[in-house]
């Protein structure tokens, strides 16, 4: 086993397996890596929420890597260790026109900063305070398609999956493409909900740390993970006062979640004088969707989950 630290300076922002590793690694090996913020520092502390407007798409994801794991090949699985996260000072959340699950709700930029020096938690609000819970938004490997392909949407290589529970102590499984899998990882986050709703979590430079292995003749048809939480929910550092939460049913599955977070927001403003805009960060950062049933045809259910714990 060795322990490699990847250039700051070797990142892409696309996916593309033509792209030349900027690493080779042994399985075993740890690599450790360090990542802007989504935007690739078109978002600094102070910007204006001016800024989401002007963003040039072609910068947002920059990616460490690829990682050139010597002896994957195609059909194998790739095993990513995942050992530690550390954000870098500072964080945002925003709204950017036209995306987000309420893109037609909210069509003016709204930006939000956080400091991340505080300990285990971070403030929207003096009495509300969000759990930081690292994670990368995205990783993944590249596949055997000819690119260059955006990192928004995920691939069949997984990519910008923004799923929280891929936080230290997981190990995330990919199948692997090509040659050496050319796996890359970036886009972190400090904190976010299952929804990632206004399209951002807390998004944060980061410093972290990844194991890599190889499953011989192994394959998988697409990503799966495995993390470990203490026995009960899977939201420890949320669970100790409950949760409120907001039900929408209906035929489609995306209009109800539309629903129930707009419920949610509608509660937070009564009652807890949050703005709009804020309200939906928060969902965005701190509340989980859940589908409730999917069996009772023609409607199903689902759950926007709000910690009570986040309000002091």
């Amino acid at each position: 086993m060795a322990e490699h630290v990847l250039d700051k300076s070797k990142i892409h922002n696309k996916w593309d397996n033509r792209i030349a590793p900027a690493l080779k690694v042994e399985p075993g090996d740890i690599v450790h890596f360090e990542t802007d913020e989504v935007t690739g520092g078109q978002v600094r502390p102070g910007a204006p929420a001016s800024v989401l407007m002007n963003l040039d798409f072609d910068k947002l994801y920059p990616l460490g890597g690829p990682i050139y794991v010597k002896g994957a090949a195609p059909g194998d699985t790739l095993e990513v260790e995942i050992l530690s996260f550390k954000p870098l000072e500072w964080g945002w959340a925003g709204l950017i026109p036209g995306l987000g699950l309420l893109k037609d709700d909210f069509t003016e930029p709204y930006i939000r900063y956080f400091d991340l020096t505080e300990g285990q938690t971070t403030a929207l609000r003096d009495d509300i305070r969000i759990p930081i819970q690292p994670f990368c938004g995205t990783m993944g490997v590249a596949t055997d398609d000819e690119g260059p392909f955006d990192v928004l949407p995920p691939t069949r290589g997984a990519g910008n999956i923004d799923t929280r529970h891929l936080n230290a102590g997981a190990r995330l499984h990919l199948p692997v493409f090509v040659e050496g899998a050319l796996f890359s990882a970036g886009d972190c986050h400090a904190a976010q909900g299952d929804g990632e709703v206004c399209v951002t979590g807390i998004e944060c430079p980061m410093a972290f740390s990844l194991r890599f292995n190889v499953i011989k003749g192994q394959a998988i048809p697409g990503f799966r993970y495995r993390f470990f939480t203490p026995p009960g929910p899977i939201q420890p550092a949320y669970d100790w006062a409950g949760y409120y939460v907001t039900t929408a049913l209906g035929p489609d599955l995306f209009v109800n979640a539309q629903n129930a977070v707009r419920d949610m927001i509608e509660w937070l403003g009564k009652e807890k004088n949050l703005s709009p805009e804020d309200a939906y960060i928060l969902c965005s950062v701190a509340a989980d969707l859940r589908i409730s049933q999917i069996v009772d045809a023609p409607n199903w259910s689902v759950s926007a989950y709000m910690p009570l714990s986040v309000f002091r």
